[in-house]
This record gives structure tokens, sequence and C-alpha cells, in this order.
């Protein structure tokens, strides 16, 4: 699902690094490799790529994402991925 986009521009994702300490829960959990941990500085590397699930944010320990979960149409973007696979029984309607 890396090649998903919402919106360019369009997240409510904020990232602070100066008060990150590297623990890299964010990129563990983030199903869009939207972070990346490089040495022990974790940075944003697709920031388009965020469909604003909050993971990072609740598991962040420092406090240092902030993401308005569930603004985003994330479940759009995964009825679109199941409707471009064929799979039956998802209408693709979302945000409505």
């Amino acid at each position: 699902m890396k090649e998903f986009r919402y919106l360019k521009n369009a997240t409510t994702l904020e990232f602070r690094p100066k008060g990150c300490a590297g623990c890299g829960r964010c990129v563990e959990v983030c199903p869009h490799q939207v972070f990346e941990l490089v040495g022990k500085r974790v940075r944003v590397v697709d920031r388009d790529a965020c469909m604003e699930c909050g993971a990072c944010a609740r598991n962040c320990p420092l406090a240092v994402i902030k993401v308005d979960a569930g603004v985003g149409c994330a479940a759009g973007l995964i009825a679109e991925w199941f409707r471009e696979r064929n799979v039956k029984g998802l209408s693709g309607a979302c945000c409505s």
C-alpha cells in the first residue's frame, strides 16, 4: 500500500524532530512508511503517504508527533485498494 496518496500536502501530520529521542516506534507502527530512522534520528520521508491513522502519535513516548486521526479518508483508500484488486462486497464510497 506504499503507493497510495490521499491528497498532496493535505495531511494533518506534525512532527517536531528536535524533541525526538529516536526510539523508532513511529517507524515500526506506520503502515505507509512515512517515517525513517537514520542512526538515532527519525525523519519524515513521505508525508503525503500519511493516511492519518494516528498510530505514530499514539505510540510516541515523547508526544512529538501530532495528527488528527480520522480526518483523512483511510476507509476510502482501503476500499479503492480492494476495488482495484476486484475484491467483491466493498463499495469504495467514503466520507459522504
